[in-house]
């Protein structure tokens, strides 16, 4: 495995990082431990949750699956990078209370407290905001972290979905106040199909030395090979992918993204992983593989070596904005 910088943080993590969104709801218990073990054998350090993972009723169920996995020894807890998300209302039936949502003050303790009890452990490696909260001043929110940082229940903050201009309002409230290092890493969709954000959320991510983590790197599976597995009679596309492939014009970008990488012998899926681990700025993306056969072949993906003939051709099938600020200004 290879290791890289957290941002400007002297924090070292593996350039996978390992998602646990289909623990519980996809994966069951035994499954989600096996996998989590062959990624800490593989090298894999850096593991991501959220509060809300495992979706309605099982809200919560994410974390304590990992907590359980924590709880057997063998140092688990120590060799993980763990990061965990807060803003998601926890309510099984949808309603929340007032103030058991969002990132008040309130409820940022309530939830720090919650996510420890079912993850099993004493500390967050980095706690991030899943999404902006219009409502809530930054102000508010640094004084909450700072606080949870004395106690020792987390020690680096990240953002998830935040726009370029939250990013750096975020760091710049942080810096007026010092004594907090502000968000050290940024959770964002970004993958060959979807690159909006090469034209503001990463270069905010940059100039703030955060970390980018992209989320979704296959594009919701359309980027591993999702034709030749419905021609082969494999798992069919749904959400993300199948409204993209009903598109005409763009099952035929993804059909020639296909061949090219047929043409190269490259598997699709380890071919969309490699190009975000050449993109700048960017920590690793998030792999969330339902086996264990589907984190193998993403650890592969860390070795795979992508030719510039190759990248120039993935550029012409998926071009992005261009340089910003060029790409929207003029």
């Amino acid at each position: 495995m290879k290791y890289t910088q957290l941002g400007r943080t002297g924090l070292k993590v593996s350039r996978l990082v390992l998602g646990t969104m289909n623990f519980g709801p996809q994966t069951d218990e035994a499954d989600s431990h096996a996998i989590m073990d062959a990624a800490l054998d593989a090298g894999l350090n850096f593991f991501d949750t959220a509060n809300v993972y495992g979706w309605g009723e099982n809200k919560g169920r994410t974390e304590s699956i990992i907590g359980n996995w924590f709880a057997k020894g063998g140092e688990r807890r120590d060799k993980v990078v763990l990061a965990t998300k807060v803003y998601g209302n926890m309510a099984a039936d949808g309603e929340a209370w007032p103030n058991h949502d969002k990132l008040s003050a309130v409820n940022i303790r309530r939830a720090v407290d919650a996510s420890l009890k079912r993850l099993r452990t004493d500390y967050i490696d980095v706690y991030q905001f899943h999404h902006v909260d219009r409502n809530t001043p930054f102000e508010e929110i640094w004084q909450a972290i700072d606080v949870l940082v004395q106690q020792g229940k987390i020690l680096y903050v990240g953002s998830s979905n935040f726009p370029g201009y939250k990013i750096a309002q975020a760091n710049e409230i942080a810096a007026r106040r010092g004594g907090t290092i502000g968000l050290v890493s940024e959770q964002c969709l970004y993958n060959l199909a979807e690159r909006r954000a090469e034209m503001e959320v990463i270069p905010a991510a940059q100039e703030y030395g955060l970390g980018v983590i992209p989320w979704s790197p296959l594009h919701g599976g359309l980027l591993g090979g999702v034709i030749k597995k419905e021609v082969q009679g494999g798992r069919r596309a749904s959400g993300r992918a199948a409204d993209t492939l009903a598109d005409p014009s763009s099952r035929a970008q993804i059909q020639a993204y296909e061949d090219l990488l047929d043409k190269h012998g490259v598997e699709p899926g380890e071919a969309a992983l490699a190009w975000l681990l050449t993109r700048p700025g960017v920590t690793g993306p998030i792999v969330g593989p339902r086996t264990s056969e589907q984190l193998a072949s993403a650890l592969r993906a860390v070795e795979l070596e992508l030719g510039e003939e190759l990248l120039t051709s993935l550029d012409e099938i998926f071009p992005g904005p261009g340089p910003s600020p060029e790409a929207f200004a003029w």
